[in-house]
């Protein structure tokens, strides 16, 4: 028992690091957690279930609130009333666009945990990947450089981009990324958006997942998860603020490539696997 609490909690270690990498960044933390959870073997293991993938995705929300806390609080007494109004005006942005997603991802929810496996992530990985190249290599004049800026039509036209997150290996912050700056938006508007809309989704995903299955957690599996979570909690805000330095002078093309080779990687690896059996 020891030995396998010791073995879990070295994967919820490896695990933490890769949602805090992956989760802010648009290549799939789905994609990357199927492969890591395949590298280390016993499909058994708590780590590998979903109920424990989706709420260690709490602590990479977590880091978004602490980095952005200022902005995202509209009580701040340092903000005049304007700034107050225009911090109100956000949080409705992002509600608008997360109800396609909510109404969305709650009816397709169990659909969707049946068709996550390695094909379609593959796929997505590769398609979006291309879809990165194309998107950037093609560009038009950037109209919207501010939430300030964006109106609610705008905001729901990300919202319905986000709906496509819920195909696995899609990556939502992908998914957003990419509509915000089909849209319009700056690179640094898009990616912080994206930040944004991902506190009330990955909360309520969160809350779904523990109120369906948590109460059947044990002690050590929910300290197997809290560490997981505060492995991500402080890997998300480094790789947070990588992000937002990376988009500022560069754009998301070196992300379309790392998603078709890690695509093709996942093809491979599965493949291979079923073939001879290791």
């Amino acid at each position: 028992m020891i030995d396998i609490f010791i073995f879990e909690m070295m994967a919820t270690i490896v695990l933490g690091l890769v949602e805090g990498i992956t989760e802010w960044l648009p290549i799939s933390s789905t994609g990357h957690m199927i492969l890591v959870n395949a590298l280390i073997g016993d499909t058994a293991r708590f780590t590998n279930s979903d109920l424990y993938l989706y709420v260690i995705q709490f602590g990479a929300i977590l880091a978004v609130v602490t980095l952005y806390f200022r902005k995202l609080n509209p009580f701040s007494p340092s903000k005049t009333k304007r700034e107050k109004q225009e911090t109100w005006q956000m949080w409705f942005k992002v509600i608008v666009a997360c109800l396609p997603a909510a109404v969305i991802g709650l009816l397709l929810d169990d659909y969707m945990e049946a068709i996550e496996n390695w094909y379609v992530v593959a796929a997505m990985l590769i398609i979006y990947g291309i879809a990165f190249i194309v998107v950037e290599n093609t560009r038009r004049k950037t109209k919207i450089n501010g939430m300030s800026e964006m109106t609610y039509k705008t905001a729901l036209m990300i919202g319905l981009f986000q709906v496509l997150s819920i195909i696995p290996g899609t990556s939502r912050s992908g998914a957003t990324i990419l509509g915000a700056i089909l849209i319009g938006c700056s690179r640094e508007t898009a990616a912080e958006f994206s930040f944004f809309l991902a506190i009330p989704v990955m909360f309520g995903v969160s809350i779904l997942k523990i109120a369906k299955n948590g109460l059947m957690m044990t002690g050590g599996e929910w300290v197997i998860l809290l560490t997981g979570m505060v492995v991500a909690y402080v890997v998300s805000m480094i790789a947070i603020k990588f992000l937002m330095n990376y988009v500022r002078n560069h754009d998301f093309k070196a992300f379309g490539r790392y998603r078709i080779v890690l695509g093709i990687i996942v093809i491979a690896f599965f493949s291979a696997k079923a073939i001879f059996g290791f």
